[in-house]
């Protein structure tokens, strides 16, 4: 007997009703699961400034840096990884809703260099840019397994046929046969709230005193290990991917799991003050 799990889940909440001729406007999982990862990384993030005696007044201006990085780089990063022909074409569509192209690779990019032009004027303060970025990869890993489970309720991002008996059958999309596949946006998911679990575990063990790079190494390699060795298990996103050994995931996915090897490296040489590495 074969077994799955039929997945029909309205990608709708509910539907705001016309008003003043303005509307209907639905209210989705995706975005809301999308907001809410930067409303409760805010949180995380005012919690870390209060314990290290960071000032609060600069969590604003962090937020900000975020949710523009974030949605700049994973619009451009689609684009120009996946469609370049359509941002040389017209640049617009990156700006344009709505958005229905967003590339985790980008938003990597984005945030890793609106960290950088944050730290930049923030230094006297003791944020420097690894500072921010070991603690921001924090909230980005829960802001990740949002965002994915977001996929789920969406039924995109579909993995491969399979048999095992939590295959799901994603009814709602059209697209491939109704048959069960790997829920790989679920399997992303659950690990990105391991990887915060785990991050934040670190950084309540060592606060301050966090060797710089560390956590931000263990994220890079972490999720984009897995992200590569979970494409195998999922769907090409473009058709041009079906040509390649390796799909645009896996190609992007093996320099970033190069850089956290390298910050975890830099981290062990230059450790701060009153840690304690067993070698």
């Amino acid at each position: 007997m074969i077994s799955y799990i039929l997945w029909d889940a309205s990608p709708e909440i509910f539907t705001i009703p016309e008003f003043f001729g303005l509307g209907p406007f639905p209210v989705r999982w995706y975005g809301l699961l999308f907001a809410g990862g930067f409303l409760i990384g805010q949180q995380i993030m005012i919690h870390i400034f209060k314990k290290e005696g960071k000032p609060l007044e600069d969590i604003d201006a962090l937020t900000l840096y975020m949710v523009l990085a974030t949605v700049i780089g994973a619009r451009v990063g689609h684009f120009l990884f996946y469609e370049p022909e359509v941002l040389f074409k017209n640049p617009l569509e990156v700006i344009i809703p709505p958005y229905s192209g967003l590339a985790s690779h980008g938003a990597i990019i984005g945030i890793v260099t609106g960290l950088w032009l944050y730290a930049r004027s923030r230094r006297a303060s003791g944020q420097t840019f690894l500072w921010v970025a070991d603690r921001m990869v924090i909230t980005v890993a829960l802001a990740g397994a949002f965002i994915r489970f977001g996929n789920l309720m969406n039924s995109e991002i579909v993995g491969r046929p399979t048999d095992v008996p939590w295959g799901f059958i994603f009814k709602l999309n059209t697209e491939f046969r109704q048959i069960p596949r790997h829920p790989a946006q679920l399997y992303e998911s659950i690990s990105c709230f391991i990887l915060f679990f785990v991050l934040l575990w670190i950084w309540n063990k060592y606060k301050a005193a966090t060797p710089r790079g560390l956590m931000v190494g263990v994220f890079f390699i972490w999720v984009f290990t897995l992200r590569f060795l979970y494409e195998f298990l999922k769907e090409n996103q473009e058709a041009f991917e079906d040509n390649y050994a390796l799909n645009m995931g896996q190609i992007l996915s093996i320099p970033a799991v190069l850089l956290g090897i390298y910050f975890i490296i830099q981290s062990r040489r230059n450790p701060i003050e009153n840690v304690v590495w067993h070698k």
